[in-house]
């Protein structure tokens, strides 16, 4: 006879179907990350201009007079007049944490972004750049710059705007009939290829050096002066992405199932995969309207995160969101660090970082690419 009775058995049902996807791997990935996150945190904090001792930082961050206090909140989240707090609190809080939370959400907007397109392309090597986000993003700011600079205020929205043409236009010349994860990719890489090539066509057009280099930190991808306005710019935009993708996760399944598969579970592919997409592109481009164009996180990130936990998107769209901030994180302390003072551009670091570990992979696998 069983020991337990039917409401308790329906109890554990519910449960093991909210929380049974949830594993070892899973768990281990997201403490390394939050352990690499709050690291990577402590120490953007404790450098700067200003100069005050890693005590003295540390103190400042864990300070009750923020950490407690709603108004003060309410003004980071919403805008307003910072009560009164100590200088060195104010540096922290209102200077160096705010580049932490940026390089946070924009870690884990690419990352879904990036598993997102893999799943829609049946392709590891997708992102946001292979399909065109980046270059239309990227050719609308250097447009802004060079040819419509009063209009230079509402770049982080004529960014996001140029992403999301970019990739309406690869689904245009993606179609035939619908389209197939094969059209997509090549029609990413040819719109991003002209849409390269234009942006660099417009350098020679330049005069101002200034304007030259506002280009270049746009472009290259930049966390350097971000502070709360780019938080509440990116955070809006950055919950509902991350709420779809996690809804999302049973179609991202599917898809990699196969067309005829999906097909025959009832799917309408060309519908889901266009919804998906418009998911991936609003992360990318809630990224790049605050940090610019920062390359090899969507792709590096769920490639790592499909190792550790599998393929399937509910574990694999969770470990994203914590692995890219992490990486991010990271990557801009070396970016602000190494060869400090210069401060390097966190785009170049995570080039740094990505570029030989697909030639690693490349080396080691001989079928990567499919999904």
């Amino acid at each position: 006879m069983s020991g337990t009775t039917p409401t308790e058995q329906s109890s554990g049902s519910v449960l093991n179907r909210l929380f049974g996807w949830i594993d070892g791997s899973l768990v281990s990935l997201c403490l390394a990350s939050l352990v690499v996150v709050v690291a990577g945190g402590l120490v953007q904090v404790s450098f700067g201009a200003f100069s005050m001792t890693i005590g003295e930082a540390w103190r400042a961050v864990f300070d009750p007079a923020v950490i407690f206090d709603p108004q003060v909140w309410q003004v980071f989240l919403l805008g307003g007049e910072l009560p009164d707090l100590s200088r060195r609190t104010l540096i922290v809080w209102n200077i160096r944490l705010p580049r932490v939370f940026v390089a946070a959400l924009v870690g884990a907007n690419l990352a879904i972004s990036g598993a997102i397109f893999q799943a829609v392309t049946r392709n590891e090597l997708a992102s946001p750049f292979i399909l065109g986000v980046s270059s239309g993003a990227g050719l609308l700011i250097l447009l802004t710059l060079v040819v419509f600079s009063g209009l230079a205020a509402y770049l982080p929205l004529l960014a996001a705007l140029g992403g999301m043409f970019a990739f309406v236009l690869v689904y245009l010349i993606a179609w035939k009939n619908g389209t197939s994860p094969v059209r997509l990719v090549l029609a990413g890489v040819i719109v991003g290829t002209v849409f390269q090539s234009l942006q660099t066509g417009l350098f020679f057009f330049v005069d101002d050096i200034g304007v030259v280099q506002s280009a270049i930190a746009w472009t290259t991808g930049s966390l350097t002066g971000t502070d709360w306005e780019q938080v509440r710019m990116a955070l809006p935009w950055s919950i509902i992405a991350i709420g779809l993708a996690l809804g999302s996760s049973r179609q991202l399944n599917v898809l990699l199932l196969g067309e005829q598969t999906a097909r025959s579970l009832g799917m309408s592919i060309e519908k889901v995969r266009f919804a998906l997409s418009g998911v991936a592109v609003l992360a990318a481009a809630a990224s790049i309207a605050v940090a610019g164009i920062v390359g090899f996180v969507g792709l590096v990130v769920p490639h790592l995160v499909r190792n550790v936990v599998g393929s399937d998107y509910k574990r694999l769209v969770v470990g994203c969101l914590f692995a890219g901030p992490a990486l991010m994180v990271a990557a801009d302390v070396g970016a602000r660090l190494a060869l400090n003072p210069i401060q390097l551009p966190v785009g170049v670091v995570t080039g740094l970082v990505g570029g030989p570990y697909f030639l690693y992979l490349m080396r080691k696998q001989q079928n990567i690419g499919e999904v």
